[in-house]
């Protein structure tokens, strides 16, 4: 199994434990690009997409499961190819 699918797939199977770091990969795997950010936020946009991604670390590393059950939204909209 390649790495993209299992950073895909720990998204899937549990979005409480999501990395900030692996959050971001995803989200370049998906097209989208880091357009900043300040202190624990990370912003992600794609050209042609209204959704912006706001990552926030809440303070152990991970994101909280609203912005990950986002991020499997446009995962399942761009696919997993």
């Amino acid at each position: 199994m390649s790495q993209r699918a299992k950073l895909f797939r720990a998204l899937r199977s549990n979005p409480k434990d999501v990395r900030v770091t692996d959050a971001c990969k995803i989200a370049e795997l998906l097209g989208f690009e880091e357009k900043g950010g300040k202190g624990r936020h990370r912003v992600f946009a794609r050209r042609g997409e209204l959704t912006i991604l706001n990552f926030q670390d809440r303070g152990d590393g991970k994101i909280p499961t609203y912005q990950a059950r986002q991020l499997i939204v446009m995962l399942d909209e761009y696919g997993e190819a």
